[in-house]
């Protein structure tokens, strides 16, 4: 059953929202040659209880850390480790949560660690503007798929691919939520929008095939071919008017 969120569980979102959106950066500025994934985590768990919050990730279905931090053509759920070194050249992924005030906000984005190859810059870049081609469609009256084919085309327009085996979801006072947003499909197909509904809209876009595999950890999700891949999340309200990304710092967003 999807959740409509109150104009006041709206403004308990944004708070959470800001919280993850603010651990977000604080991941994302800690990305550097010889920093450990687990560092990454230390900062974003640091960053969540200093607002007061909670990390949604930390013992979640058994997740060990407070974010997923994933490496080159690792394309999400990485375990953070004291092992795991961050090198000159590497892309990463930090997806985070916080959860206040019975909320989740979640988001996620991909760093060049130094200078990264052409190739990855510019996969890094359309995963980010596919997010905006998408949340373009994210308006009252239109279809979940609507958002879905139009992150889908962008991608596939940019010679990329879309991972088809996870998906965006809804989210408020669970961390997971209906209904599902995929990033590939035909437009016109799947509930309609309304006003209140809040969405985790994260195109994962890999450089060769869209085939992924899990790894042992029962986590760790890993490109199929070894190519890239990147992965890019806000938490989206709809509203009357336009799309109102709820994971944003006084308005800007990562």
């Amino acid at each position: 059953m999807i959740q409509i969120k109150t104009e006041k569980e709206l403004e308990l979102m944004r708070i959470a929202g800001r919280i993850t959106a603010l651990a977000r950066k604080a991941a994302a500025d800690a990305v550097a040659p010889g920093v450990t994934t687990e560092d990454i985590d230390r900062a974003v768990r640091k960053t969540i209880e200093s607002h007061g919050a909670k990390p949604s990730f930390l013992g979640y279905a058994g997740f060990p850390g407070s974010a997923c931090v994933s490496i080159n053509d690792e394309v999400i759920h990485g375990i953070p480790s004291p092992k795991r070194v961050i090198h000159e050249g590497d892309i990463v992924k930090v997806d985070v949560g916080a959860y206040i005030h019975g909320f989740h906000g979640d988001c996620a984005c991909t760093v060049a660690c130094g200078e990264v190859s052409e190739e990855a810059k510019r996969l890094i870049e359309v995963t980010r503007q596919s997010f905006y081609e998408g949340i373009k469609f994210a308006r009252v009256g239109n279809r979940v798929s609507d958002i879905s084919s139009a992150v889908q085309a962008y991608v596939e327009a940019h010679g990329f691919s879309v991972v088809r085996d996870f998906v965006g979801h809804g989210v408020g006072a669970e961390l997971h939520e209906s209904p599902e947003v995929p990033n590939f499909g035909r437009p016109g197909h799947g509930i309609r929008l309304e006003p209140g509904m809040t969405l985790a809209i994260e195109p994962m876009v890999n450089v060769g095939v869209y085939g992924v595999k899990v790894l042992a950890d029962g986590w760790t999700v890993k490109t199929r071919d070894g190519k890239l891949s990147a992965h890019y999340e806000n938490t989206v309200a709809i509203t009357d008017g336009e799309p109102e990304i709820l994971t944003a710092i006084d308005g800007e967003v990562l």
